[in-house]
């Protein structure tokens, strides 16, 4: 039986569709102190929040653009639209939304989502957070699920006694940018305690033509806790480029964990350049489990600061990279303390000439004894037009402690496809199977509804891939 030759027909972008650019304001094009101050004065800023902004844009104009990694030459920073306001203010329900907004999110599933299976969500529509909703009993236990703005207003000393503090605007050239610009994402405080049965979530949509978005996520969970935040991005195609640049700091307190899920989908035009960090005290858990389907470029590599004893970090990740993508992507486990463990395992698909990379770093210091640490990434080529590296670095300073790295480049081989479609399973179906029993130790870290929806992206990047 004869195996079909293999090629690449792209498949369609499911959230392809946009809206007409209707908004209560729009910055020019391009970022100056100005575009900060009237952005600051557009919603009712504090001075302390204005000055960090101002701040960290002097940083954001003596950083250099990242020397290692994809190029990143294409992005115009200077035709960008820096601050998009939709809304006059949060609605309080869904049918106060405007309808074209609210017509975006009934096709993505907000509505039923909410539903079926969340305690809260919010969404953000270009820069600002549109809609918010959250269970009464979330309030009677003490719990805080707001946006950042709102939580600016009202929680400043806690915001002032995180954010920034984590990531510093001086991290990188896109955290000074962030912190210049940000809008919008979501501040969680869980008490001491306290369980968030249900997970939180939030959804970030870009439907303007060459908008950067640009929010900041800040979670709190104190001794004791435990919360699952995840989060959905989508955005229409357009013919110019948008940037997608976000900052989350998370900060798990002794003996809590926080898992935090990702289910990415930006369309192929958008640069998607994200810091995420976390700083785990003892024998406090941190997971990020991370889906990676879209965008021109992405590169993300969550980290966790290990530094209390016996504190875990995890990042699990899948990127998949189509024709004219790059996925760069990894994690980063830094174990500054002793007995404290880590795994990062890795899971990338390249189709139609895509590239992915897996880019780690482990670090293990001097006096972290007894720590371990576990890598595995594994890379599924589907044709010759695509490219899979792995950029690991290990740094380790303790001679007491056990680092294993394992790495695995595969593709789907002929007798694969020749046994299923023998027993008269399309080529197509039989790629996908085979791309999702690949994808499954991730998948299955995901809440059920998320896991189909996973899978249901990957079956539709895969069409035509094969065959």
């Amino acid at each position: 039986m004869a195996i079909p030759k293999k090629s690449f027909i792209p498949a369609p972008y499911a959230f392809g569709f946009h809206k007409p650019d209707e908004y209560i304001y729009k910055s020019g094009r391009g970022l100056s102190e100005a575009v900060i101050r009237e952005m600051s004065a557009q919603k009712g800023e504090p001075a302390w929040m204005l000055n960090f902004r101002l701040k960290s844009f002097g940083i954001y104009q003596k950083k250099q653009m990242p020397f290692w990694g994809p190029s990143l030459a294409d992005i115009q920073f200077k035709n960008l639209f820096y601050y998009l306001r939709p809304v006059k203010s949060q609605a309080e329900s869904w049918n106060e939304l405007p309808d074209a907004i609210r017509d975006t999110y009934d096709k993505i599933g907000i509505p039923e989502m909410e539903k079926k299976f969340l305690s809260g969500v919010s969404a953000q529509y270009e820069s600002e957070v549109v809609y918010k909703s959250i269970e009464k009993t979330l309030h009677e236990k003490g719990v805080i699920f707001t946006d950042m703005d709102t939580a600016v207003r009202k929680y400043p000393e806690l915001v002032k006694q995180y954010m920034g503090k984590l990531i510093l605007p001086g991290d990188n050239k896109f955290a000074a940018l962030n912190s210049s610009v940000w809008s919008g994402g979501s501040f969680i405080y869980v008490p001491k305690n306290v369980s968030v049965g249900l997970p939180l979530q939030a959804y970030f949509r870009i439907n303007a033509a060459n908008m950067g978005q640009f929010e900041r996520t800040l979670i709190i969970a104190d001794e004791g806790s435990f919360v699952h935040y995840i989060e959905g991005c989508t955005a229409p195609i357009y013919s110019t480029d948008s940037l997608h640049s976000a900052v989350v700091e998370i900060f798990v307190k002794k003996g809590a964990r926080v898992r935090y899920s990702t289910v990415q989908n930006w369309s192929t035009n958008v640069f998607n350049l994200v810091t995420k960090r976390a700083r785990v005290e003892e024998e406090g858990i941190m997971e990020w489990v991370d889906g990676n389907i879209g965008s021109k470029v992405t590169m993300k590599y969550p980290a966790c600061y290990l530094v209390g004893k016996k504190a875990h970090g995890e990042v699990l990740s899948i990127a998949y990279a189509g024709k004219g993508q790059i996925q760069d992507t990894g994690g980063k486990m830094l174990h500054l303390a002793p007995e404290t463990t880590s795994r990062i395992i890795s899971k990338s698909i390249s189709s139609g000439g895509g590239r992915t990379s897996y880019r780690g770093m482990v670090h293990i210091a001097h006096n972290a004894t007894g720590s371990r640490s576990n890598v595995v990434c594994d890379a599924l080529i589907v044709d010759d037009a695509s490219r899979s590296d792995t950029y690991p670095k290990m740094d380790i300073h303790e001679t007491q402690s056990v680092m294993e790295h394992e790495a695995s480049v595969s593709r789907i081989s002929d007798d694969q496809l020749f046994y299923l479609i023998s027993r008269g399973i399309s080529v197509n179906q039989a790629a996908s199977m085979i791309v999702n029993g690949f994808i499954e130790p991730i998948v299955k870290e995901l809440p059920l509804e998320y896991a189909v929806e996973l899978n249901r992206l990957m079956d539709l990047e895969m069409q035509g891939s094969v065959g």
